[in-house]
């Protein structure tokens, strides 16, 4: 379960802090209980990211519907 703290990261901040762990995983030289940690650093990222990708997929979605049901005729071009 994410902290406080991971909820208020943005996403960008999340991906980033992210790609900073799998670097040092990749790059080996820690410890086993270092490793662990990063792992589950790591997972908490990853479910920071999947939840602001969720949530934006919502919105586009919601757009769209409310786009579809307005009724709006488009031509090829793709405008009204």
């Amino acid at each position: 379960m994410t902290g406080k703290v991971d909820e208020a990261l943005g996403y960008e901040q999340a991906r980033d802090e992210l790609i900073e762990v799998v670097r040092r995983l990749e790059a080996g030289g820690t410890t086993l209980e270092e490793s662990l940690a990063l792992w589950e650093r790591g997972e908490e990222l990853a479910k920071v990211c999947r939840g602001w990708l969720e949530g934006a997929r919502a919105r586009l979605d919601a757009a769209l519907a409310t786009e579809e049901g307005s009724g709006e005729d488009t031509g090829d071009d793709g405008r009204p």
